[in-house]
């Protein structure tokens, strides 16, 4: 009898801990319906966009500012660009990986701002995945004169008029997503 009261007391905490698990892991799964919105919104300027611009920090802390052609956002809005390995922007992205990416909406009634940390890529499978017909040109020599810049977002700020999302209305602070 014994034995009886310490199986029930075992599954009775088997019982509560699966049911804590299963709830922890509902919790983790559900995304904030604004911040859905945010990302949808984020994703469609930063697709229709096209180009953006790229920001890196020089060597004495100023902010460098160059056009990119950017690959579309993963699902985890990670983006790729690819570069001249001997650029400006890969020498100061060496010095210091914090990097901005702004993407103006087209009709210039919306933007998204993200901050993050770039690493540079040079392996032959990212290259040949992140290519862009008609880039030959520009790389001659894929293997030697060709390398990405891979952007892992920290956080995103977004401004879209047309789905109603904009800052606040008195220090007009832009809504921000954290990855």
């Amino acid at each position: 009898m014994k034995n009886k009261g310490k199986i029930e007391k075992g599954v009775y905490l088997l019982y509560l801990v699966m049911l804590f698990l299963t709830f922890q892991g509902f919790c983790q799964q559900r995304e904030d319906p604004l911040e859905t919105k945010y990302k949808d919104a984020a994703r469609e300027i930063m697709t229709n966009a096209g180009y953006c611009a790229l920001i890196t920090n020089d060597a004495e802390g100023a902010p460098r500012v160059r056009a990119m052609d950017p690959f579309l956002p993963d699902d985890n809005f990670v983006v790729w660009f690819g570069t001249n390995p001997k650029s400006r922007k890969v020498s100061q992205i060496r010095k210091d990986s914090r990097v901005t990416l702004y993407y103006l909406d087209k009709d210039a009634t919306g933007y998204v701002t993200i901050r993050g940390l770039a690493e540079l890529v040079n392996d032959s499978t990212n290259k040949e995945t992140y290519w862009k017909e008609g880039w030959e040109n520009f790389y001659p020599d894929k293997d030697e004169g060709y390398l990405l810049i891979k952007v892992v977002p920290q956080w995103l700020e977004v401004i879209s008029e047309s789905q109603g999302i904009t800052g606040d209305s008195t220090t007009w602070q832009p809504p921000k997503v954290r990855f």
